[in-house]
């Protein structure tokens, strides 16, 4: 059985979460100008070197350069970025694992939007920066990483 090309309906998700249950992996594709893609390969880098680039694959089949705002398309199984938010490696590593995790969410039927469903889609985002700190052997991702999570603690202080 093949994955559905859309992931909309109940069959449409129900079907796509067994495959996935099974072992289904997509075969990730990168869609958009060279320098973009190019730009999203040093994001997968580290997401691999983090440990998450089957969970990634799980969930999303494509990511897709856009004009527009950069967001999860939960029917298409795809991340709409638009090349700003490639710029910085780790930043676009961080919202990809961000919104792998939302699909995810999206297709065991649990909510992954509204306050709720963004602080844990954030609390992701905040394991993936401390599983490539602790994985990582270059110095200065990790010390990006650690600059990036005391950051994210100050805003939960004030």
């Amino acid at each position: 059985m093949d994955f559905p090309k859309r992931v909309y309906t109940q069959d449409e998700v129900r079907r796509a979460r067994s495959l996935i249950e099974r072992g289904y992996r997509h075969r990730l594709r990168v869609v958009g100008s060279p320098e973009f893609r190019s730009k999203v390969k040093e994001a997968l880098k580290l997401i691999k070197r983090a440990g998450r680039y089957d969970f990634l694959r799980r969930n999303i089949r494509a990511i897709v350069e856009i004009d527009g705002l950069s967001q999860l398309r939960e029917a298409e199984a795809s991340i709409w970025m638009n090349r700003y938010a490639v710029e910085d490696p780790l930043e676009a590593a961080g919202f990809i694992i961000q919104k792998a995790w939302q699909m995810d969410a999206y297709l065991k039927g649990v909510i992954y939007y509204g306050h709720l469903g963004e602080t844990a889609a954030v609390n992701a985002r905040l394991n993936f920066l401390k599983e490539l700190k602790a994985k990582s052997r270059d110095p200065k991702v990790r010390e990006e990483c650690e600059r990036r999570l005391r950051l994210w603690e100050e805003s939960r202080l004030l």
